[in-house]
């Protein structure tokens, strides 16, 4: 009795895999890359879809995407944004999911886009655009994850990541901590995980404001990464290419003994 009671635990396990891993495939998911990512930082786009074929996904990059139009918008002219958004939301509407490597892009169409192409265009991507580090972590719910990264990696926070996708919890509300990104780095053998003093703080990037206040958005730069090599960090890392590049910039120009990883590279090291 034992034994057949065994047996159809193990069939009933098998058969609700065989659902999960049947309804994964289905999901036709829309890969789409942001400017930093790919004028400067190709590498993560390539993590990113190593990591989304690793969990058997349906994963297509459409051709002749670009820009979400955050730059603009951040920068006060909302109205030079309508037809890129218009345009995103055409190319990227018959996807389940819309996946990116950055949380400010991601940010933007999912809270943005809605007012934007208000009374002018059907929005439908806002509802289906996620981080990929949300998206893993939400959708896919992993246990696991390959390889390995034996590093000391101390977790950059980024703004939109924290206070408009609620990667982790912001330090300013009285609510039981959480942090997504650290949730799926510790999925990954050898890693040390740290975190900063005053983790959620700025690192002065901003977009238009490092260019409008260069000096203040350094000096918080400085900041930022003097808390980071205070935890004994080799890598820093993050959701988002825009923050890490401002800190790179500052470190560098400082020669700072630190490195600087997107975080789905650690997560895709070794496939």
């Amino acid at each position: 009795m034992y034994y057949l009671a065994s047996f159809f635990f193990f069939y009933y396990y098998l058969w609700e895999l065989n659902i999960v891993l049947n309804l994964m495939v289905k999901m036709k998911i829309g890969l789409f890359i942001p400017c930093y990512v790919d004028a400067l930082f190709p590498e993560v786009g390539i993590a990113t879809y190593k990591l989304l074929k690793h969990f058997n996904l349906d994963v297509s990059y459409p051709d002749k995407q670009t820009c979400c139009g955050q730059p603009m918008g951040n920068a006060g002219f909302e109205n030079m944004s309508v037809e890129l958004a218009k345009r995103f939301d055409e190319k990227f509407k018959d996807f389940d999911y819309v996946v990116a490597p950055s949380v400010s892009c991601s940010a933007y169409v999912r809270v943005n886009y809605p007012n934007l192409l208000k009374g002018q265009h059907e929005c439908v991507t806002s509802e289906k655009i996620m981080d990929v580090v949300e998206f893993i972590h939400d959708v896919v719910k992993p246990d696991s994850l390959p390889g390995s990264f034996p590093h000391v990696v101390s977790v950059h926070n980024s703004c939109h990541g924290v206070r408009e996708l609620n990667l982790s919890s912001p330090s300013e509300q009285n609510i039981a901590p959480f942090n997504k990104i650290i949730d799926l780095l510790q999925l990954k053998e050898g890693i040390t995980i740290k975190e900063p003093e005053r983790k959620d703080e700025c690192c002065g990037f901003g977009g238009m404001f490092a260019v409008e206040e260069p000096d203040v958005s350094t000096r918080m730069g400085i900041d930022k990464i003097n808390r980071h090599i205070a935890t004994g960090a080799e890598y820093i890392t993050g959701p988002d290419s825009s923050c890490l590049m401002h800190m790179k910039g500052i470190a560098n120009r400082q020669k700072k003994d630190i490195k600087f990883i997107h975080v789905v590279q650690i997560l895709a090291a070794g496939l």
